[in-house]
């Protein structure tokens, strides 16, 4: 059963009265059954697999790189789970390709930033695709300024920042980023799940925080190949107590973008100053290797995390956030003023989470219907 928000091309439904007739709406808000109109919706979708596929059957057959695809068969097991946390949970494909390349294989931390960014644009992007052709809600107050905040901040991290940064300290910022989400998702977790609708309290401020963000968590997504992704999801679930619903999709859709511009940033320097800005030849290989396999997870996640409870699998998640954080510290040898900046930095992060749960704790969510936040997002498209 493909999961559909209650849409039709008629409008939104209308409002409901009484307990039940309410119950009624939410369940056909986010169970809807599959119908003809759903399954043509779904048309982009279907044209972006097989124009992918088609694309990359090319590039191998073409290449002769069936060599390449099948030595590297590890890291497409790998991205076989990371793609699926990559649709069902606020975390890019890369948060655990990065940990695998780098960590378990032992590679540059600058390479793992850009397979991450490599492979999320081709599954988080296929996430998206599929996100907007079933009609999901998202946060377009917010989304808008954040992606022209990271049209903006993700070149400028890979031109000026990204370059720059010890190897060390691109595998602890990671570290710490993932560590910091996992601890506020382990601490609120209940009343995460719980949210519903939105608050109202700071939408007249969406665009200097959407721009924020997009600055901001492109500079930092330069440097690790993800972490724009979380910064959205913190900013709608604590700040703004969004449903899950409206703000998973939307980090998704945000890393999405953030992950094409930054991989595309990466391609144009490194041909301007190679000595620079290389790229190394593993990334593409890995790439190859990982691509068909995330085309399909990253949607399946985004499937899978409207049927099932969000519990087990943010649960899972965070409690590999932090143990990738140990790992971190344990596999790098970190000791002294090192390991003090990053026991600090999460300290920090997280402080910047319970300031913003605490400015977005007085304002009851309101009851905007996702079906209506459906309805408004197909109609600014022209859908």
């Amino acid at each position: 059963m493909l999961v559909v928000i209650g849409w039709t091309r008629s409008g939104p439904s209308p409002m409901l009265s009484g307990t039940q007739s309410k119950q009624d709406h939410d369940h056909r808000v986010t169970t809807s059954k599959t119908t003809p109109v759903a399954l043509r919706g779904m048309w982009p979708f279907g044209l972006w697999l097989a124009i992918f596929y088609v694309g990359w059957l090319l590039i191998v057959v073409v290449g002769d790189h069936w060599g390449t695809v099948q030595s590297h068969w590890p890291i497409a097991l790998a991205m076989s789970f990371g793609s699926y946390i990559a649709g069902s949970t606020p975390m890019g494909g890369g948060s655990i390709g990065f940990p695998v390349l780098v960590l378990f294989f032992e590679l540059p931390g600058s390479l793992g930033r850009n397979f991450g960014l490599a492979v999320q644009s081709i599954g988080m992007v296929s996430a998206s695709i599929y996100i907007f052709s079933a009609r999901r809600p998202l946060d377009y107050g917010l989304l808008r300024p954040a992606l022209l905040g990271a049209l903006v901040g993700t070149p400028l991290g890979a031109a000026f920042v990204a370059p720059f940064v010890p190897d060390l300290w691109v595998k602890l910022t990671f570290a710490v980023v993932w560590c910091s989400f996992g601890i506020m998702h382990l601490v609120k977790l209940n009343e995460l799940v719980n949210a519903k609708g939105e608050s109202e309290r700071w939408r007249s401020w969406d665009r200097p925080i959407g721009l924020a963000i997009g600055i901001t968590g492109g500079v930092v997504s330069s440097v690790t190949g993800v972490g724009i992704d979380m910064i959205v999801y913190a900013t709608l679930v604590l700040l703004y107590r969004a449903d899950l619903k409206i703000s998973i999709p939307t980090s998704v859709v945000l890393m999405a973008f953030a992950s094409v511009v930054g991989i595309a940033s990466n391609v144009f320097l490194s041909r301007i100053n190679p000595s620079l800005y290389s790229i190394d030849p593993e990334v593409f290989a890995n790439w190859l290797a990982a691509a068909p396999v995330v085309a399909l997870g990253a949607p399946f996640g985004a499937i899978v995390v409207n049927l099932i409870s969000r519990k087990p699998t943010l649960i899972l998640v965070s409690s590999l956030c932090i143990a990738q954080f140990v790992w971190t510290i344990v596999h790098e040898r970190v000791s002294g003023m090192a390991l003090v900046g990053a026991i600090v930095a999460v300290l920090a992060v997280n402080a910047v989470f319970h300031f913003l749960y605490r400015m977005g704790r007085y304002e009851i969510p309101s009851e905007t219907p996702l079906a209506e936040l459906a309805v408004e997002s197909d109609s600014e498209h022209g859908l």
